[in-house]
Parts: C-alpha cells; structure tokens; sequence
C-alpha cells in the first residue's frame, strides 16, 4: 500500500502480543487453551491503589498535566529511586510516560541519529530492536548462550562496541529469560563502559522487584556511580504494582536527556492519564509488604514450571533469578516427527505443535533473537501451570524419531 512508510517494513508486530490475542480468539471459538504467553501478573491491583485513583477522580484529578508527570508523582518518584536504589535524582532529572515501552521510545528517538547502533544483548524483549530501528537506528545483537546463564559477557559486550555506539541496553531481570545480574557481575560490565565515554547505558529494571531467593536486585549507578551521568534509569508500576493496564512508566536520567524525552512526548501522546499517575504515586508511597507475599507466590510457580518441564523428553529449563518467565531449550525436540507426520524444525514448529496438539500458548524463541528455546509466563496460578506443564510433557511423549 502506497501510503505506509518504508520504516514499517523494517519491524514487525509484536510476537507476544500476537500469540496472546490467538489464545484469546481460540478461547472465543471454544477451545480448551491455557495461555502463557502474555507477560502480566495474576494479581490485581492492591484496593488502597485502587482507591487512590478513585479519590484523584473525585476531587477534580481530570485535567491535563505537565507533559511528562504530575510534581507529585515525579517526587515520589524521586523518593523511590533514594530508598530502594540509593540514587539521588531531582525533579527535573524524572521521566513519566505511558508505560515503560514509551519511556523507551522516547529516549531512541531523542537521542539516535541515523546509523546510530544500539547494543542489544540476546535474547531481548521484542520490542527493543524494533524501537531502535523505528527511531533510525541499528541494533547491535550480542548473543549470550545458556552456558553463561543468558548473561552477557565483558569479551563479547566490549568487541560489539564501535565508534557508532550510542546506547548499550540492558534488562536485569530479563525478560525473557529471567536472567538477573548481581552487583559484582555489572561492575565487570561497567568496567568495559568506562573504557567507551561515548557510550551511554539504558537499563531496564522494570522487574526490579520480582527476583528469588537470596538474590539481591542492583543497578547500574548503584554499583558505577560515575556512569550516573550517561545513563538512563528505568523502571515502572505495570510488573511489580500489577497495574499493566494503568500504563505508567518512569525514569531517572541527565536533565538534557529528559527535556528531550518530554519533548518527543508532548507531540505525540502528551501527559500520561492524570488518575493512572496518582495511582502510581500512591502505589510508590503506599504499604509495600504485599510484594513480598507476591515473590513468593511466583518464585514457588518458578519452581514447579521449572522442576516440570524439566521431566519432559526433549526440553531442558534452566532455573533464573528473577522476573515472571522461563526459557527452556526444546533443541532436543528438533528433527522429531509430530503424530501427524510432520517434522518439527524449529522453536516456531514447536511452539505450533504445543497450540494445536496441546492447547498450550507459548512465545518461540525466534521471537527473542535466541533459538531453539520458547518462552513460558507463570504468571498465573499453579493449578493451571500444573496443567500445562503435563499436556507439554504428554505432548513431547508423543514425539517421534
């Protein structure tokens, strides 16, 4: 069609998104589906969130606001980032947006030029490379295999870097891995960043909250404090508030930076919903004890998604950190034959076969840049999530050489 641009044969829509309204379409028509394919906690957003938007409602909360968040939410805002991260931001140095995506957004198109690359460690959230390539840039894969645990390497993030680099990205936990880097691990890979001043640092921490066991959360400044000023903070309440449809986002960064980003914003989608952003505020500043109870729920369905697909013939699951998905290898189910006779040849066979045979919606890892693996979300109950783990192991028993 003649009126599309050309920049949108360079992306594609988004493969999560795809397989969860396929899940729901099927549903619709009847079919027994469980869906795991849809990156979104359970749990509804806690009553005293809830009725922080109620009150912003009615007193009058309904106007326009500042372009990129209310002074109440940027303060407490401010206040999270000094209690939990031990980061010292002002005011102006806050980003509020509709959802984390459009924090990343705007931050690829305030600051890439065309040719600009972007460092992007494999596998990655879906939406990572396409951003870049929509705002003009190039994104740089840097694959880190399973036996590094889906982590990146020093060796391998310091060959990517060129005199082009403009942003390296990271995502701790991962989606979708789960993959969590402790503070020693991302003082290795600061150390290869202070050797590269032109290059600046995204880190997505939007599942800051969601990690297992003794694990510790860190970011970037908290361990490399002199990266401050090139690096870009970002976090959210859609993961850890279970308030994904209430689209906030946030994040910290250098005030030239964020002037940018307010001003991509303001022509495009302008403020974000003046009762979602007291809700946030009210989520950052309200009781956090609840979180804890939600760890646990989901480190406990970590652990039965990974002990079981771990007894399946041809799947192998490694165990992560943090975040709500796993991303089992299914390499040993490639080249086997489906019952119909067909041969299985990759993640994305696989990931059909689960649909069709077992009524079990998974993502392919082709979508994340790393095959042959899929990704699973637990992010629902463990009555459902024994279930689907027992039609994936019966489906994999019907397997054939």
């Amino acid at each position: 069609m003649g009126v599309l641009a050309e920049s949108l044969a360079r992306i594609k829509p988004s493969p999560t998104i795809a397989v969860t309204d396929l899940a729901r379409k099927l549903k619709a028509e009847g079919r027994d589906i469980i869906g795991l394919g849809a990156g979104e906690p359970d749990f509804d957003t806690p009553d005293f969130v809830k009725e922080a938007a109620i009150e912003a409602i009615r007193r009058g909360d309904t106007k326009y606001t500042a372009v990129d968040g209310t002074p109440a939410l940027k303060n407490a805002i401010v206040r999270k980032f000094a209690r939990e991260n031990g980061l010292d931001y002002k005011a102006s140095e806050i980003s509020v947006a509709n959802g984390g995506k459009q924090v990343l957004y705007n931050a690829f198109v305030a600051t890439l030029n065309p040719g600009d690359e972007v460092v992007i460690p494999a596998p990655y959230w879906v939406s990572y490379p396409d951003m870049v390539l929509l705002a003009g840039g190039k994104p740089v894969f840097v694959t880190c295999p399973e036996q590094t645990g889906f982590k990146l390497r020093a060796e391998d993030l310091d060959e990517a870097i060129t005199p082009r680099t403009k942003w390296v990205l990271l995502n701790s936990p991962s989606n979708p891995t789960g993959t969590a880097y402790s503070a020693d691990e991302l003082k290795v890979i600061c150390d290869v960043l202070r050797r590269h001043p032109h290059v600046w640092v995204m880190t997505d921490d939007i599942y800051e909250h969601l990690v297992y066991g003794e694990f510790e959360f860190n970011t970037v400044v908290q361990v490399a404090p002199e990266l401050r000023d090139r690096t870009l903070t970002i976090n959210g309440v859609s993961k850890a508030y279970a308030m994904t449809g209430w689209r906030i986002g946030y994040a910290g960064g250098p005030e030239a930076l964020i002037k940018g980003m307010a001003k991509v914003q303001s022509q495009s989608t302008s403020n974000p919903s003046s009762i979602s952003q007291a809700a946030a505020a009210a989520a950052l500043e309200g009781p956090q004890q609840f979180l804890s109870a939600w760890r646990l729920a989901f480190q406990e369905r970590r652990d039965l998604v990974v002990e079981r697909l771990n007894e399946a013939r041809g799947l192998r699951c490694h165990k992560p950190d943090g975040a709500f998905y796993v991303y089992p290898s299914c390499a040993g189910t490639i080249g086997k034959r489906m019952p119909d006779g067909s041969v299985i040849g990759s993640s994305e066979d696989f990931a059909r076969y689960l649909l069709e045979d077992a009524g079990v919606a998974v993502v392919h890892g082709s979508a994340f840049g790393l095959d042959p693996f899929f990704r699973i979300s637990y992010a629902t109950s463990k009555e459902v999530l024994q279930e689907a783990c027992t039609r994936i192991i019966q489906a994999c028993d019907r397997l054939s050489d």
